[in-house]
């Protein structure tokens, strides 16, 4: 009998007052006697996570507000669409010294640092915590990111040439230390053999370095890699270098077409060994004791998201400036320079059906275009694992709402029910975020 499939399980947030439900500030349940710019909250988020034996805490990130929406981010601003929002990796110590095994995904882009000080920083924290930190790597997508750099939009065409280049340097500085470099001889007053610390020679189209690395490997060696990749190419790019691969589906149907897709890539392009790579899809979970408990608080979070807010979000997210639309136009029939993998989430929304700019507006503000799970914990057990089963999961990104609370209802009431059908964990794997991702 073949041993039934375990889910991991990651809580998706950003740094700042609003995640991935529009107008979730606005909740009564949001953030009661917590302030999100201060380290207790982060620790209490961490240990919740924790006590429902999550593989991470991924914080996703923006560089600007988004300023498609009437050539302007005033309504992003106004309406707190994933605004403010602060520096993802200055919490990673603050959740890792609350905690013994949760890891921190950070999302960090490469358009506007130098693979240099992206090693040196990620190295560093996966030191301080001991080896659980991931870095989910991205190009900035949107407007308002070059705009607030002063920089001019590179062509969606080239980034992915970049961002070979980026993480071709980046391997070369990680793997510069060998694992037995430091000597630490107090005798001799030698502390590294120099012979084992390659000094790097760079020239590329993009980058240049010439110099060894600052920082000594660190516990799991390189960071755990993340990727979204929704476009052919990215799609390569995600089958090359990620160790998890975070997607957006709506339905199952739409998840298996994307399993079955990338374990072709996996293994037929990049020789990589099957269950070496973990693919994670997004859903947003409403948990009641009762179905009707859970169907009203829905409804409350639904009722939460402002029009002209959602309207900011997804004009920032795909490229248009959706003003110039009208509510009832077909969003399938608009061009989009995006994100194209999560308007695919939106353009399936209602199973292939036309939807409307201001259905879309109003789906995506909800979470993303993922799917809804709303019931009590056996229901969402149920739909969790027939997403493992039939759709090709090994795990869940699990979108907040209202926070802290979203957690810790899933960890209390759904970890629990997941574990007496023998689909997650009862102990962690190991101390690092690797070690726990790879678990079976």
């Amino acid at each position: 009998m073949t041993a039934k499939k375990k889910a991991h399980l990651l809580g998706f947030v950003q740094h700042g007052v609003n995640s991935h439900a529009t107008g979730m500030w606005r909740h009564p349940k949001d953030k009661i006697n917590w302030d999100w710019t201060k380290p207790a909250y982060w620790q209490h988020m961490a240990r919740t996570m924790e006590r429902g034996l999550f593989d991470a805490m991924f914080i996703a990130d923006e560089l600007a507000p988004y300023n498609n929406w009437e050539g302007s981010s005033d309504a992003t601003v106004k309406y707190a669409v994933q605004c403010p929002v602060h520096e993802p990796s200055t919490i990673v110590p603050i959740i890792t010294t609350a905690t013994k095994h949760l890891g921190v995904g950070v999302t960090l882009s490469t358009a506007f640092e130098h693979p240099y000080s992206m090693v040196r920083r990620l190295s560093s924290l996966d030191h301080l915590s001991s080896g659980r930190v991931a870095w989910n790597v991205v190009s900035s997508y949107s407007k308002s990111e070059w705009d607030a750099y002063g920089a001019d939009m590179t062509a969606r065409s080239g980034r992915y040439e970049r961002m070979e280049e980026y993480m071709e340097l980046c391997y070369q500085l990680w793997d510069s230390w060998s694992p037995d470099a430091i000597i630490a001889d107090r005798e001799s007053g030698i502390y590294a053999d120099i012979s084992k610390v390659k000094e790097v020679h760079f020239d590329g189209e993009f980058f240049r370095s010439h110099g060894r690395s600052f920082v000594a490997p660190s516990p799991q060696g390189r960071p755990v890699l993340w990727q979204a990749g929704s476009s052919d190419r990215g799609r390569d790019f995600a089958a090359k270098h990620a160790e998890a691969i975070f997607a957006v589906h709506p339905n199952v149907d739409r998840m298996r077409e994307y399993s079955d897709d990338l374990t072709n890539r996996l293994e037929t392009r990049f020789n990589r060994k099957p269950g070496s790579v973990k693919k994670i899809y997004g859903v947003q979970t409403v948990v009641g004791l009762t179905r009707s408990e859970a169907q009203e608080k829905y409804e409350r979070i639904r009722e939460c998201i402002p029009l002209e807010g959602a309207l900011a979000w997804i004009s920032g997210h795909f490229g248009p400036d959706f003003s110039k639309y009208k509510l009832d136009d077909i969003v399938q029939n608009i061009e989009i320079p995006g994100i194209q993998g999560l308007f695919d989430s939106i353009i399936y929304a209602k199973g292939g059906a036309p939807v409307t700019v201001k259905e879309a507006a109003l789906i995506y503000a909800e979470g993303m275009g993922m799917p809804r799970l709303i019931g009590t914990p056996k229901d969402i057990a149920d739909q969790l694992e027939h997403f493992l089963d039939e759709g090709g999961a090994d795990g869940f990104m699990l979108a907040a709402t209202y926070t802290p609370g979203c957690f810790e209802e899933f960890a209390d009431l759904v970890v629990p029910e997941l574990q007496r059908r023998g689909r997650f964990r009862t102990e962690y794997a190991g101390p690092t975020l690797r070690e726990n991702l790879l678990q079976h």
